[in-house]
Formats: structure tokens, sequence, C-alpha cells
């Protein structure tokens, strides 16, 4: 039996040698230590030897099984080492190489639009005010002299939602809750931007969701002069220095007097173009003084406060600036278009 485990160590030995992978040193170890392994068997067959005999065969199964489990796990952990060199080899990096680039995005130009307004307002003590775009019929029309069946209603086509809410179809709605909200004694100035809603046909200039920003100015001795004033820095900031405005008097619901604005044409310099269609200027945005029966209904005295408001779209703004020569390429996500004016 002595002889027998010492010509079976050496087979497994040998066996450990010349293993090239790991699934071979398993399958040793398996056939020489498992439960079903000629090592086990000698072990079983213990029993017949004599008193003498069992320690010391006993002593050389525990030796030879040592020995073939210490030569699998020293050849076991260079196969690894090999295979984790070669590994190194094939999956290595150069770190030369350029990275490779990564595609940064860039706020929406309406957005850009939107912010660049709000930090002019915001420097002439102006703050900014949002509302909610599910609206009270009250809010969106009544309490800014709309009354039901007023025929203005009809110039804004509208979602209704139920017979008393809608979509609002203009933001002039936060003027009015500005308004109920404060303090009679302090000014209101403000400007609120945001999304509006009109049942309208999407094409080139007109889309069904689209965007405003409106302002409102409402202190004692607020006069026609301050507005031009504001709406003045307002077109020099966004156009250029050089741009010119002119009021025309014109009719909303919720001011008087109401104008409309102009702008010197950029391309012509007031010379007249097909972009001005002859005439030299653009028309850009209404406003007007607020009308004393919004400010009654507002709970302000209009023998004591007066006002101006003014509302503007800031896709009109962006296709003057910019050129764009269809308001639908602000809402299709296009990145080819939306990627040229990142750095606008």
């Amino acid at each position: 039996m002595k002889e027998q485990l010492q010509v079976l160590e050496q087979e497994a030995l040998t066996k450990v040698e010349i293993a090239q992978s790991l699934q071979e040193l398993q399958d040793v170890r398996v056939a020489y230590l498992g439960k079903k392994g000629p090592i086990t068997e000698v072990l079983r067959g213990m029993g017949k030897l004599s008193p003498e005999e069992r320690p010391i065969i006993g002593e050389l199964a525990n030796k030879v099984r040592g020995n073939i489990s210490e030569a699998i796990d020293s050849k076991k952990a260079t196969i690894e080492a090999a295979q984790l060199e070669k590994q190194l080899e094939n999956e290595q990096i150069d770190v030369t190489l350029p990275g490779r680039p990564v595609n940064v995005g860039g706020p929406h130009l309406l957005t850009k639009i939107v912010e660049e307004i709000e930090d002019l307002f915001i420097g002439l003590g102006f703050e900014v005010r949002e509302g909610p775009e599910v609206e009270t019929d009250y809010y969106n029309f009544e309490a800014l002299n709309l009354p039901k069946g007023h025929p203005a209603r009809d110039m804004q086509d509208s979602f209704y939602i139920t017979e008393d809410l809608l979509l609002r179809t203009h933001t002039s709605p936060v003027q009015a809750r500005t308004m109920n909200g404060m303090e009679k004694k302090q000014p209101v100035k403000m400007i609120c931007p945001g999304k509006v809603f009109r049942r309208d046909t999407d094409d080139a200039t007109h889309s069904h969701q689209f965007t405003q920003i409106e302002g409102l100015y409402v202190d004692k001795n607020v006069r026609m002069s301050d507005l031009k004033g504001v709406l003045d820095r307002f077109a020099k900031h966004m156009f250029g220095e050089d741009r010119e405005i002119r009021l025309r008097p014109s009719f909303f619901p919720f001011t008087e007097p109401s104008v409309e604005m102009d702008i010197s044409c950029k391309v012509c310099h007031g010379e007249g173009c097909n972009v001005c269609k002859r005439t030299g200027w653009i028309e850009i945005l209404g406003a007007g003084m607020v009308h004393p029966r919004v400010l009654e209904m507002a709970g302000f005295d209009p023998k004591v406060y007066s006002g101006f408001a003014f509302g503007m779209g800031p896709e009109r703004i962006a296709m003057l600036k910019y050129g764009v020569d269809d308001i639908r390429h602000f809402y299709t996500n296009d990145v080819r278009f939306l990627k040229q004016y990142h750095q606008a």
C-alpha cells in the first residue's frame, strides 16, 4: 500500500506538471483527491492493515494528498499569472491617443432669448413672475377688460377645458394675478415669460403653442414717455445700439392708449428692402398704458395710479435677430438647426 501511494503521488505530480490550463488542473484534483479517487480508495482499505501499519500508512497518505494539493495550487498560480500577462498584452491602452470627442449641448435658442430679455429687465428693476398655464376665464379675459361676449375674444381663439377653464392665450393673466396680490402702496414692476396656447394653423409664422413675455409697471405718475424709454432700451439691447424705434397707434382692450412698436430694419437701415416690405420698419411688439378699468378691477385707484404694459414674442425676436425664416424650426428639435446657435 505504501508503494501504491508513492506511485499515485508521482503520477499526479507528473500530470500537474504538464497541465496547460486551469481545467486540466481541476481534472487532476478530482481524479486523485476526489471522493472516488485512488487515494481515497487506498484509505478505505486501511481497515485490513495491522494496528502498527495504520498510523504509518495514514501519515503517508496525508502527506501524499498534501503534496499533490500544494503542487496543484502552485501550478494554478503560475497559469493564472500567465493568463493575466497575456490579457494585459492584448488589452493594453495607448494613453497617447487622443480621446473621443464629447458632443456638448447648449441652451435652446428661445431659452437664450428669454434669459437675455430677463437679464435686461432685471437690470431695470423688474422682477420675473410666473403663473399657471391652465387659467380661469376671469383672469385670462375679464380681469383684462375682456368681458364675456367682447368681440376681441375672437382674436384669441382659445382651447377651453371647461366653461371656466382654458389654456391661457397670453401671459397677461400673470399681470392681473400679480396686481391682485400686491399691496396697493407698493409699485408693481414685473415681466412674465411663459408658454401660451391658441387654436391656430401651424405654418412658417404661426404656431398653436408659442412663447410670450409681457411686462407691467404700475405706480404713481407712470407716463407714456417711461414706456418709450424702456422699449427703446430693449430694442437697442437686443438688436444693436443703432436701432431706432417708432410707436404707432393701435388697439388692445387692456391698454389705453395702445401702440405697436416698430424697429428700424437692420438690413437696409431704414432705406427699404424685401425684409421690411420696403417700409424701413419691422413690427416687433404691442404696448400701451394700462386701462383704468384694469387698474380698478385689480384694486388700484386709476386717479392715483397709472402704468404701462407691453407684450412680445421671443420667437419673433429670435427670427429677426438671427434670420430664422420658419417658426417651426424652434419646435422640431432638429439638431442641425439647434447646434448653429450654441455660441450665438
